[in-house]
């Protein structure tokens, strides 16, 4: 049985596999090519422990909301919620360029 968490990761678009960590970075649930990739989780919550590190703006409260990794053909998008790290790693589509 899927939680509606995991249900609502299920139909992002082009999503090819997703995680969601706890705090202590072990994978709660797992999905698609991330399936019990603990590797993964781990290189994700050390990228997640570093951006938080980093101040964008001079007020301390203001972490980031969305941590994005792109390469050629996929990415992963990653977001914090309720004390979970949430991971999606998606097919990544560029769009054209305009021509004006």
């Amino acid at each position: 049985m899927t939680s509606p968490v995991t249900q609502s990761l299920e139909r992002i678009p082009d999503q090819l596999g997703y995680l969601v960590i706890n705090e202590e970075g072990a994978v709660m649930a797992s999905s698609g090519e991330l399936e019990n990739d603990e590797k993964m989780a781990g290189v994700i919550m050390n990228m997640v422990h570093l951006a938080s590190k980093v101040q964008l703006t001079p007020e301390k409260s203001d972490p980031f909301k969305r941590l994005s990794v792109v390469y050629d053909t996929y990415m992963y998008v990653v977001t914090i919620s309720n004390h979970k790290v949430y991971v999606c790693k998606r097919k990544y589509l560029p769009s054209e360029p305009l021509n004006v």
